[in-house]
């Protein structure tokens, strides 16, 4: 496929029908040319409809491509399904339930071309609630999360992309394996809202305690629960 997009941005969505309108909608409005970057969303087995809501937006100048998991596969396999599906040379992740600031792509690739010391980018973010209330503006570097980093997609694939065994922090356990190698840097520009609801997978803290266990077995770390 000839690669005529600059970035891909990749959408997992699990039982999220009812935000990925919002999420598509700041999408349709950045600054950054319209027809330079892709949109590839991974129906991960829902149980609502997410399709009916995306299709609209399907027949807008937005360039979307919905792939569909027949039975849940975790977010890992949706997330590397659509890295291996991008035909740009960069790879961005958005959460269905969120959504971006009208310069998210502008002010990450711009930077990330300047800056030649960093093989990633990351942006600050401000955590909203369901009713899109600000709550706080956080640091990306202190509180990361698996979203809002501009990644060349040739070092994930170095890296062998998202380990699929780990069905919660997954963001983490690739970070360990991609900074062994390459640097990620911040933008200070708070250029992505994270919803925060009780519906996030990592407020579940059976599930959690599990998975950070599992990342410390991997790799030997001592891991402390947020």
């Amino acid at each position: 496929m000839a690669k005529d997009k600059k970035i891909s941005i990749i959408i997992p969505i699990y039982n999220q029908a009812k935000f990925i309108a919002r999420c598509l909608r700041s999408l349709c409005n950045q600054s950054f040319n319209i027809n330079q970057f892709e949109i590839i969303i991974i129906n991960d087995g829902s149980d609502d409809d997410p399709f009916k809501e995306i299709k609209p937006f399907m027949q807008q100048p937005l360039n979307i491509i919905f792939l569909n998991n027949e039975i849940n596969k975790g977010l890992p396999y949706s997330a590397n399904k659509g890295i291996l599906k991008a035909s740009s040379d960069y790879i961005i992740r958005v959460d269905a339930d969120d959504y971006v600031n009208k310069d998210f792509i502008l002010f990450l690739y711009n930077e990330l071309q300047r800056n030649k010391k960093i093989d990633a980018l990351a942006c600050d973010y401000i955590m909203v609630d369901d009713d899109e209330k600000f709550l706080e503006t956080r640091n990306c570097l202190d509180y990361p999360i698996a979203c809002g980093i501009l990644f060349k997609k040739a070092n994930l694939l170095d890296i062998n992309l998202y380990d699929e065994n780990f069905y919660c922090h997954e963001d983490k356990e690739l970070r360990i394996r991609f900074e062994k190698k390459f640097i990620i840097g911040r933008l200070d520009k708070s250029l992505y809202r994270y919803r925060r609801h009780g519906a996030n997978l990592t407020n579940n803290e059976s599930i959690s305690n599990k998975y950070d266990k599992f990342l410390k077995e991997k790799h030997s770390l001592e891991i402390n629960p947020k």
